[in-house]
């Protein structure tokens, strides 16, 4: 293999791994991804991957001579739509549809490629996750349509944080103290709100339940470094957005006094079989999903809820989690199987709704104050074992069913 050719080939690895690093794929799916790379491009390869750092060593196949490379990157946003474009992209190269040259620049067109959906696209995704996540939790009609127009609000604010340029760590305490400001002021007015219900509804977009269980799941994976890394992050993450809820709820209780919560009936139950399909749609737009994986997504959803449901009815309800993950882990698998695609574009879509991102926010409160925002007991020792069983039931639906690609 002449010089140039090798680094032809290895810019295109670099540049893939970063790629796939900005679409927000896990370290242990991607190393694994990058090294099946590699040996297709005749190389060898060392990768060490964290969520800021990224190291590479690549060399000729029967060859000593190695070349490092360390690229320090931020954090990826999950785009579950681009990840399937450049998974697709080198099925093309390595069917030899595409030459390397070709595939490195549609794979620069990809990275830069405009959001494939509108502002008003995205607003409508935030209102109906916020106000399909409060009928999930049984709340009242009122809690419903303040928790959706609190998520409006959010998205109005994050999108005038990234429109201005401004400095993007200060989007969590932002966005919690605006809705603890905003459901304070409702429940001023209408004392039947629940005001924390309405908060965690308006920020659950941002809580990170999913970032914490793909860190565990990293560590899991024995990538210690990425795994402590992501899970670290999620935590500074929860903290951020506990302190700008108290501090929202105390500029609230300044501008609105307090009043006593007057306690009304939830929705009746048969409701959460409408709210999993609308937060699953929502999810589509939020993960960037393409619409042709729109029915796979959703079906991942009311895989993971009808698995939680069936779980919970025989183990409780967090071990029974354990079932949830584990359909929802074999039906991404043969998604893959089925697809010739990567399991995680509606793994991801079925873990969030089992993730406990809302408990472990929850569970803060409890630390802190030593008062629960809602009445789930020992919530610290119920987040830990969702936490287990969701990871134990991937990774059983992966022994049982290995997935076609690492991704």
């Amino acid at each position: 293999m002449e010089q140039a050719d090798f680094q032809q080939r290895s810019d295109f690895v670099i540049e893939l791994g970063k790629a796939l690093h900005q679409f927000g794929t896990t370290a242990f799916r991607l190393e694994a991804h990058l090294t099946n790379v590699s040996h297709f491009l005749g190389m060898d390869g060392y990768f060490m991957l964290s969520p800021t750092m990224m190291s590479m060593v690549l060399w000729q196949e029967g060859s000593s001579v190695k070349h490092n490379y360390h690229i320090r990157v931020e954090p990826g946003d999950l785009d579950l739509g681009s990840l399937a474009q450049a998974d697709e992209l080198v099925e093309e190269l390595v069917s030899g549809k595409l030459a390397l040259k070709e595939a490195l620049e549609q794979l620069e067109a990809i990275k830069n490629k405009p959001e494939p959906y509108s502002d008003g696209m995205t607003l409508l995704a935030f209102g109906l996750t916020g106000g399909a996540f409060a009928m999930l939790m049984g709340t009242s009609v009122a809690d419903i349509i303040a928790a959706t127009v609190t998520s409006l609000l959010v998205f109005g604010l994050l999108y005038g944080i990234q429109r201005f340029k401004l400095n993007p760590h200060i989007v969590e305490p932002t966005v919690a103290t605006l809705s603890a400001v905003f459901a304070s002021g409702c429940a001023y007015f209408y004392p039947e709100i629940n005001t924390p219900v309405v908060v965690l509804s308006g920020i659950i977009v941002f809580i990170p339940g999913l970032s914490i269980t793909m860190g565990l799941k990293d560590l899991a994976s024995r990538h210690l470094t990425s795994g402590t890394a992501r899970v670290m992050d999620g935590i500074m993450c929860l903290f951020k957005l506990y302190f700008g809820a108290v501090l929202g709820g105390a500029i609230g209780n300044l501008l609105w006094g307090t009043k006593a919560y007057v306690f009304t009936p939830g929705i009746p139950e048969w409701t959460e079989w409408l709210a999993v399909p609308l937060l699953s749609l929502s999810l589509i737009i939020i993960f960037k999903s393409r619409i042709k994986d729109a029915f796979w997504s959703v079906m991942s959803c009311i895989t993971a809820y009808i698995g939680s449901l069936i779980g919970a009815a025989y183990l409780g309800d967090s071990l029974g989690l354990f079932v949830g993950a584990l359909l929802v882990g074999l039906y991404s698998n043969i998604y893959s199987r089925i697809t010739n695609a990567p399991s995680t574009i509606v793994l991801l879509h079925g873990v969030v709704l089992l993730v406990p991102g809302s408990k472990a926010y929850i569970g803060l409160n409890k630390m802190v104050s030593g008062e629960t925002i809602l009445n789930f007991p020992e919530i610290g020792t119920q987040t830990f074992l969702i936490f287990m069983s969701i990871l134990a039931g991937l990774m059983f639906a992966n022994t049982l069913l290995p997935s076609r690609k690492p991704l």
